[in-house]
């Protein structure tokens, strides 16, 4: 079968892709998932539009699954690793071997954050321990936090959260050097400073309590973050198909459509050039959608409904 569009990535910028462009109603369309992802391990959104108590990625997920399934949108599990355009179509290459085929493709592969499998870490994920200070810094105004992190990369999150709490410890997990400029300014603006491996996070359905580190000593925390940088940028396929990658390894495109400088490859998400947000992602899903449904029209002409027959009256 021969889609109109494929969507590789089911997380909040394909499945927002995959709503928008199935509400049109007249396009064939296939959302290829592997599953995992950055949304499914968050337990809870704090910042986002009608839930101000939060909700977790996964629930999010399902839900825009099903309203993209009720709009007549496919969907295939499988991972993709290997994307070409040897004539008109997109043909995407799945681990066992399946093969997709396209006329326009859509790049949502997400980026996923790099933290180690600390015991206790997982379950409070997004609940009390987070990774992006534009989304929760909110949640630790005023409120006893522990940052671990690495090197640089966890003393510069250190002076953005340093804006929001006085009481703020960062632990430096990985004893990657700190330079003598920000081990200054971590004197400075009075952040505690460790460097000892953390041995495991203790909590309670999701509740930071404490995190305990290797040489015993154990740091009470009400809340926490994580920065250890290096997070891969899933953009392989857009690379094979020659698209332009920044320097940080994500995917340029167009501001306004979003399509990538290969034609009728259109990229959203956190894999592409922008703030690492749910809901820009979520944004940038409905633009590429809206372009998309552009450029097939343009391919495959819309057919017009019947038209109703109206009568004069007599």
């Amino acid at each position: 079968m021969i889609y109109d569009a494929i969507i590789v990535g089911g997380g909040f910028a394909g499945l927002q892709a995959a709503i928008q462009l199935g509400r049109y109603s007249v396009h064939q369309v296939l959302v290829i998932d592997a599953g995992g992802g950055r949304s499914s391990i968050c337990r809870n959104y704090h910042n986002i539009l009608g839930w101000p108590d939060g909700v977790p990625g996964e629930e999010l997920r399902a839900r825009g699954r099903l309203q993209a399934e009720r709009a007549g949108v496919a969907f295939q599990k499988d991972r993709i690793v290997k994307a070409e355009k040897p004539d008109e179509l997109f043909i995407l290459h799945g681990t066992g071997g399946q093969q997709y085929a396209g006329r326009t493709l859509l790049l949502a592969t997400g980026v996923m954050d790099r933290f180690p499998e600390l015991p206790g870490l997982r379950p409070a994920l997004g609940m009390t321990i987070y990774v992006c200070p534009d989304c929760d810094g909110f949640e630790i105004q005023n409120r006893q936090t522990v940052l671990i992190g690495s090197g640089d990369v966890g003393a510069n999150m250190a002076f953005v959260l340093r804006e929001r709490t006085g009481d703020l410890t960062y632990i430096n997990h990985e004893h990657t050097p700190v330079s003598a400029e920000n081990r200054n300014r971590l004197r400075d603006e009075d952040i505690q400073y460790i460097e000892e491996p953390v041995a495991r996070i203790e909590e309670e359905n999701g509740r930071i309590k404490a995190v305990a580190l290797e040489n015993g000593e154990v740091l009470p925390a009400e809340r926490g973050f994580i920065a250890f940088g290096q997070n891969p940028v899933h953009s392989e396929l857009a690379a094979q198909l020659g698209v332009t990658l920044h320097k940080n390894k994500h995917v340029e495109a167009n501001k306004r459509s979003l399509m990538t400088n290969i034609e009728h490859v259109w990229v959203a998400g956190d894999v592409a050039v922008h703030a690492e947000q749910a809901t820009v992602a979520m944004g940038e899903g409905a633009i590429a959608g809206i372009w998309m449904h552009k450029i097939l029209k343009k391919m495959n002409p819309v057919s017009l409904p019947p038209a109703k027959k109206h009568y004069a009256a007599k």
